[in-house]
């Protein structure tokens, strides 16, 4: 902590982040009776679909399954105009929801949290922010997202490069007009596959640097049917209860036969049809694509098939088609004619598997020995996902113990909520919950619900320190991997085994096991008394007894 005397200014709750989960937590403390503070270090809300502003940004759960639960009024009001909403339409809606429930004016905008100490003997947090403030507060909730530290790779001379250099997850919000350049996207993860097609509309050229392929499935995206929405508000109270205990929070037509109990026809038939609707739907084709290898290669080769008819040079649908992880394990990725677009002339494809990137040149860059000139460059390379967001704060619990330090070896959490030694820290859709492997908002109010619950729990009971036992947490960290070696996941390379940051451990963050699953976990430990915590009594309430 800072040396310097600043005034200390003292509220029940600190928030980080006014995402989804800030706002909700926001009006949920504040209907409460709490004082609550959110810093947020954009200039405005919306967590990553502010920042995320890259041409083609699209979210991928359908907008009708992707908004909150907790108003009906809300619900009712909200008009999305497409099936599958647009970065601008899903900013509107986090700003519609600040300005109905008058949010801003407990916001701090444009301000960091730069540190978070825990003080032992007051049982509070001082938290620091790069503005000077300093605010003690019982308890410290970082609300900062699972994919909001963007991650541009270290490649030797990029500091010298003379032209545009962009990262989709912090994309300028004047936007970048790319007509008649020559650019380069450096990787084809979701937000490269998103953009690729709307960049190659605008730019004289795009060349495409490829690490990894992707196996991506056609949104099939389309205006909202008036008909469509009309079946959703019409009863959303019954559908939102249902989408609360379904494996990924989303209602999807699920298929209950495993892929093998029928037969070639039939099964080319389901991935057909699948195809054609669009969507990560295509995953439920059958009920174990994603813990049966055999199953799984029936639903990888029928991607792979697609890709090649649909990319006219053989060799590039080739080095487009991937070979080396079992679909799903990597996050699917929904397209908006991403691969039709490698048969425009402007377009072009580097294989960067064998041989990474060599170095930037002030011109451009050199890889596979050849030399490429650009106008911009555009890094399509992901986050520091689940943790990095987190490690960006120095949080330091008891005995001055950083987070960091603790999490050496991957992050330990019970429940994806709190971690042992860092007492009323909370974290929303944190490592070890579903988080990142569902439709977010279902877990953003699940997991808001059980922290405010608890909060006022403590205030209830007289109880002022809340923290997860060492052996609870234990065992919930072995279950996550448990549960994560039970499936086809760990066998690929991915940002949720932490494969795309260099000397980051290597184990699967989210909790894998489903939203509803999860959920009857969390009542369970409720039930029992909050099972696997420890409280403190108040002092006064502990001089009562």
């Amino acid at each position: 902590m800072s040396d310097q005397q600043a005034t200390t200014s003292t509220v029940d709750v600190v928030i980080v982040g006014a995402g989804f989960s800030g706002l909700y937590l926001l009006h949920r403390l504040r209907g409460l009776g709490f004082s609550t503070r959110v810093f947020e270090r954009g200039d405005g809300v919306g967590g990553t679909w502010y920042w995320n502003r890259y041409p083609g940004a699209r979210c991928d759960v359908e907008s009708m399954q992707y908004s909150y639960s907790f108003d009906e009024a809300l619900q009712q009001e909200w008009h999305w105009p497409e099936k599958f909403s647009a970065q601008p339409d899903i900013l509107a809606y986090a700003n519609h929801v600040a300005d109905r429930f008058d949010l801003r004016k407990d916001i701090d905008f444009e301000t960091s949290v730069t540190a978070a100490h825990y003080d032992e003997a007051a049982r509070r947090w001082t938290i620091e922010t790069d503005r000077g403030d300093r605010v003690r507060a019982q308890h410290f909730i970082m609300a900062t997202g699972c994919i909001s530290t963007a991650q541009t790779p270290e490649i030797e001379g990029l500091s010298d490069y003379e032209g545009g250099t962009y990262h989709t997850g912090n994309w300028p919000h004047e936007g970048v007009d790319v007509s008649g350049q020559h650019i380069a996207v450096i990787g084809t993860g979701s937000s490269g596959i998103q953009a690729i097609p709307v960049l190659a509309e605008q730019a004289a050229h795009v060349t495409v640097f490829q690490r990894t392929p992707n196996y991506s499935i056609p949104s099939q995206n389309e205006p909202m049917r008036p008909e469509y929405e009309g079946e959703w508000k019409a009863d959303y109270q019954d559908k939102r209860a249902e989408m609360r205990y379904t494996a990924h929070g989303s209602l999807k037509d699920l298929n209950d036969k495993p892929a093998h109990s029928v037969s070639e026809e039939e099964r080319q038939t389901t991935y057909e049809k699948r195809w054609e609707i669009g969507g990560a739907g295509y995953l439920g084709s059958f009920n174990n694509l994603l813990t049966d290898q055999e199953a799984n290669d029936t639903a990888s080769e029928f991607v792979r098939q697609q890709i090649k008819k649909i990319v006219k040079d053989p060799e590039t649908a080739e080095l487009l088609a991937p070979k080396t992880y079992p679909i799903g394990t990597k996050r699917i990725c929904i397209d908006s004619g991403y691969f039709e677009t490698y048969n425009r002339a402007n377009v072009d494809l580097v294989d960067i598997s064998e041989k990474p990137i060599e170095r930037v040149t002030p011109e451009g860059l050199t890889a596979n020995g050849k030399r490429y000139e650009f106008d911009s460059i555009v890094f399509a390379t992901g986050f520091d996902a689940m943790t990095g967001t987190l490690f960006n704060v120095d949080i330091r619990g008891r005995a001055g113990q950083a987070l960091k330090e603790k999490w050496y070896a991957g992050p330990r959490t019970y429940l994806g909520l709190m971690s042992e030694a860092f007492p009323n820290l909370f974290m929303i859709t944190g490592p070890g919950s579903p988080s990142v492997k569902s439709n977010m908002l279902v877990s953003i109010e699940q997991h808001v619900d059980f922290v405010t619950d608890s909060i006022v729990h403590m205030r209830d009971q007289g109880l002022e320190v809340m923290e997860p036992e060492r052996q609870a947490e234990d065992d919930w960290v072995d279950h996550v991997q448990e549960t994560a070696n039970r499936t086809l996941f760990p066998r690929a390379n991915s940002w949720y085994m932490g494969a795309n940051i260099p000397g980051k451990p290597r184990l699967f963050m989210p909790y894998i096991g489903g939203v509803g699953r999860y959920r009857r976990i969390c009542e369970d430990v409720i039930a029992e008394s909050y099972k696997g915590f420890r409280f403190e009594a108040n002092a006064s309430a502990a001089a009562a007894e």
